[in-house]
């Protein structure tokens, strides 16, 4: 099915006007591109650690959205001009130009699953996508399924490559493992899997915390999504996912339990790791291994200096492509 895919020009401060403008007339979903500098709270939430190089902001704004052919175009056409030259009145809704042009109806949320396969991290472990086969399986093989929905962490990714690596390294029996930004769940679930005797993985997004209890269950695993507000948080011979932000809120730190952890591992951003290195000593024991990946290697130094100011000892450096995954022992 081909859609008719409208685009307005316009102006940064006329964008929430406009939005709800077209709510009115019924578009519930829009595009929004301009040049606005993202906060460091948008930053931090991205999963990426190059971030877009944005032209200047000069105020401009493209407002998208997609209408079924089938639809009076011409009323609508007719509806936006007169919507925009009413709020044209009292604020500056710029140009006011409207592009049509014709798209295919694609599935974009699920198209990326055409390029996720199973793989091999190494001899043994395999990730796979939950609707792919696999039958290349040897005896020694540990599968691990994954649906990643929208949150971070097929395993592909040679950051998180890395932290699987460093995890099946210095994994003991018996284990308790901190994962730092949990995503999908994949690292805890592996941990676990390896011989940990409980894992915690805690996420600042709720989505990815319903994800990774999801994936775990995939792999017979009895997760469940755990309650920050609830208490302290006890080691169950179980992996438990929370929602919560454990370098900003001390609270937090201390509900996850204060010298606990045997392995952290923090599959994040080198400009969340810095941070990170900075408190999460409280909750680890003497001796623990802390293995942080997603650092970008033009951010190498900065969080070596920073592990070391905070009294780690780098025990590995790994590489893979252009990212960086140092192993760490307190």
């Amino acid at each position: 099915m081909k859609w008719i895919k409208f685009t307005i020009d316009t102006t940064t401060e006329a964008v929430d006007l406009i939005s709800y403008m077209l709510s009115e007339l019924g578009i519930e979903g829009i595009e929004i591109e301009d040049n606005v500098p993202l906060t460091k709270e948008e930053k931090n939430q991205m999963f990426i650690d190059i971030l877009p190089i944005l032209k200047p902001n000069d105020n401009s704004a493209k407002i998208s959205f997609y209408a079924d052919p089938s639809n009076d175009i011409d009323y609508l056409m007719k509806s936006l001009r007169e919507g925009l030259d009413e709020l044209s009145d009292f604020i500056n809704v710029g140009s006011k130009k409207i592009t049509l042009s014709e798209t295919d109806d694609t599935d974009w949320l699920n198209k990326w699953k055409e390029y996720f396969k199973p793989f091999r991290i190494n001899d043994t472990i395999v990730i796979k996508p939950v609707w792919e086969k696999f039958t290349d399986v040897r005896p020694n093989d540990l599968v691990i399924n994954i649906d990643p929905g929208i949150s971070f962490g097929t395993g592909s990714h040679e950051t998180t490559k890395l932290s699987i690596l460093g995890i099946k390294k210095y994994i003991k029996s018996g284990d308790i493992v901190l994962d730092a930004g949990s995503g999908s769940g994949i690292l805890s679930i592996i941990a676990y899997k390896l011989g940990a005797s409980a894992v915690l993985g805690i996420d600042i997004d709720p989505i990815a915390t319903q994800t990774a209890v999801e994936n775990a269950k995939t792999n017979h695993i009895n997760a469940k999504e755990w309650d920050l507000e609830k208490g302290e948080y006890i080691p169950d011979n179980t992996v438990r996912f929370a929602t919560g932000n454990i370098i900003d809120n001390q609270g937090i730190r201390a509900r996850i339990g204060k010298q606990t952890y045997d392995l952290v591992v923090a599959n994040i951003l080198a400009d969340v790791i810095i941070p990170l290195s900075d408190v999460i000593h409280e909750n680890m024991k003497k001796g623990g291994i802390f293995i942080s990946s997603g650092i970008i290697c033009t951010k190498e130094d900065e969080v070596r200096a920073s592990l070391e100011k905070n009294h780690f000892t780098i025990l590995e450096v790994n590489r893979m492509g252009d990212w960086v995954s140092f192993v760490t022992i307190l």
